[in-house]
């Protein structure tokens, strides 16, 4: 285990050297951009801000005509399920290969899951104990901090798609497009019981199904599929998710935005709709067209270099880069200043501090803790 920056660089520079020709790169620049659109999108594109006493983050897309067509893309957490079913499948695969079962899977993969965000509780339940003790009326993070745990429902349903993995892998290898045909068609009959007859609670049912579908997706990347049919097949897919989403959207149920909006408290991440699925369709096309123009880039050995660092402190930065931007806030609003709760222009030159500040605490949160994250990854891993 590497001790310092230099021991770091030079276990870096030999994973760079021992990288298999057939490892697909791409997937790990995805996995990077996914979480880096995430960081970015909480820290700098939410009107964080306090209500009743609590920190909330609405966001500005219903004051700029137009936006909601952003979130069609940087809503990009299907992404990351998609990557993770390419990721997931491989490693499956590979502890086949040499005998293993799906208990030794499940536990590889739930160390690495489980791991950060345990460190986290650690840390938090010390912190929290200590502000109830030093601090007069202080009301706890569970009362006024959802937003620094909110990344953990997105790390509970990736959880719950690997412990599928075993039986999916298999529905895949057996069902293929069948099996993800007929989890499209359930998830379509799950939100019309929810939206049209008015069962909220299969709500939670669909939060759970959407999700093992977009990781299903990935398998299709993982067997070849998605590249075989080439360009115009993948274009073919851009298109057909982009008319899914047109009509959809256009049904009264349905917003056009994939986030929910100050106008609009309605989400389709939470709970999850069937229209996510057709967003990770989109994404999914959308990355596969772009993955050539990717290859010789990642060939660059500063560049694959630095793919592979992020994703090795990839789970130390998504489950504390709310952490960062709290701590900023309450120096900020110790200096003296108050958030504002409007996207007004005041608000807009605001976002490089939103940008600096969180980063550079974050940076100092990932020196103490990513080494946890870092035992969990074992040399010669798969994906």
């Amino acid at each position: 285990m590497p001790r310092g920056p230099r021991e770091l660089s030079a276990e870096l520079d030999r994973f760079v050297a021992s990288t298999p020709p057939e490892r697909d790169r791409f997937v790990d620049l995805l996995r990077v951009v996914s979480i880096v659109v995430v960081v970015l999108w909480h820290w700098v594109l939410s009107i964080t801000q306090w209500r009743d006493g609590a920190l909330v983050m609405p966001n500005p897309i219903d004051a700029l005509p137009g936006a909601w067509l952003a979130t069609w893309v940087l809503q990009i957490m299907p992404l990351f399920f998609f990557v993770g079913g390419f990721a997931n499948h491989a490693a499956w695969t590979a502890i086949q290969r040499r005998g293993g079962a799906g208990r030794e899977f499940l536990a590889q993969r739930s160390r690495r899951l489980l791991v950060p965000p345990l460190v986290f509780a650690g840390v938090w339940l010390v912190l929290d104990g200590l502000l109830w003790v030093l601090v007069p009326d202080y009301r706890g993070l569970l009362d006024w901090g959802g937003i620094v745990i909110m990344p953990f429902w997105f790390l509970a349903a990736y959880v719950w798609v690997v412990a599928l993995v075993p039986i999916t892998a298999r529905l895949h290898a057996v069902g293929g497009g069948l099996t993800l045909t007929v989890m499209g068609a359930v998830i379509a009959l799950v939100d019309v019981g929810r939206l049209g007859v008015g069962i909220e609670e299969l709500g939670l049912l669909n939060s759970a199904l959407v999700w093992v579908f977009v990781h299903q997706l990935g398998y299709f990347y993982r067997d070849g599929t998605l590249e075989r049919i080439g360009w115009r097949g993948q274009l073919s897919i851009v298109l057909a998710a982009v008319a899914g989403l047109i009509v959809l959207t256009a049904l009264p149920v349905y917003p056009r935005s994939m986030v929910a909006t100050r106008e609009i408290d309605f989400s389709h991440m939470w709970p999850t709709t069937a229209v996510i699925g057709v967003v990770a369709l989109l994404q999914a096309g959308l990355a596969m067209l772009v993955r050539p123009w990717c290859f010789s880039w990642l060939q660059r050995r500063r560049v694959w270099k630095s793919v592979i660092a992020a994703n090795a402190v990839i789970l130390t930065v998504f489950v504390w880069h709310m952490t960062a931007k709290v701590a900023v806030i309450g120096v900020y609003e110790a200096l003296g200043f108050e958030l504002l709760t409007e996207p007004t222009a005041a608000w807009w030159a605001q976002r490089p501090v939103w940008l600096v500040g969180p980063a550079v605490v974050l940076a100092v949160l990932v020196v103490l803790f990513a080494p946890f994250e870092l035992r969990t990854r074992p040399r010669g891993e798969s994906q």
